[in-house]
């Protein structure tokens, strides 16, 4: 249901006013709301992602702390139907000393809206972004890889990129540059720690 409220156990405190005017102004926009560990949850559809935050820097969110992406697809009960990734959003309000996390699923062909213009920090992050996933975010203004460099091929955070990469990189005194030779170093599978059960937003 469009704008649902999800309170969890132990999470009772009431939304804050501008969660109200979201809804009601972005209404099925607003795909779902919930209260998370440590701050409300807003997942929405990617069309809408830069009016909305224009909306809630005016009501106070001058701060964009961080801007993320995940694969979802190997994430416990997601199907064959959902949407692979998610952009996620950390907005801070000093003035109301409050957070919202805002994600935005997506597949791999949908363009995210730019919120460079919104706040200008989210140069990098959405650069990172791209760089590690492919997101791509319509509207930048310098698009580019910022963490691998110029030949890199791929999305290293991607959950189907080998754990040990594809190539490896090094510097031939010979040609004074950088070259790349296959990588011939076993892929292994790592089991990370897990927390069953808990839901951190």
């Amino acid at each position: 249901m469009s704008g649902q409220v999800d309170n969890k156990e132990n999470k009772q405190q009431a939304f804050p006013a501008y969660m109200d005017a979201l809804q009601k102004k972005f209404g099925k926009q607003v795909l779902s709301v919930s209260m998370g560990i440590d701050m409300p949850v807003v997942v929405l559809g990617y069309p809408c992602i830069v009016e909305v935050c224009h909306f809630l820097k005016q009501q106070g969110f001058e701060q964009m702390v961080d801007l993320c992406g995940v694969d979802m697809s190997e994430y416990p009960g997601h199907g064959a139907k959902d949407k692979r990734f998610q952009v996620v959003y950390h907005l801070l309000s000093v003035q109301n000393n409050c957070r919202v996390r805002l994600k935005v699923p997506v597949n791999e062909r949908e363009l995210v809206g730019s919120v460079v213009e919104v706040w200008p920090t989210a140069n990098w992050f959405e650069r990172e972004c791209f760089d590690m996933y492919g997101i791509m975010f319509v509207n930048h203004p310098d698009l580019r890889r910022i963490l691998t460099d110029y030949g890199f091929e791929g999305h290293p955070l991607r959950k189907d990129f080998p754990l040990t990469g594809r190539v490896e990189m090094f510097y031939d005194d010979a040609q004074w540059r950088c070259v790349y030779k296959p990588n011939k170093v076993e892929n292994r599978v790592l089991i990370p720690k897990s927390f069953p059960g808990v839901d951190r937003g």
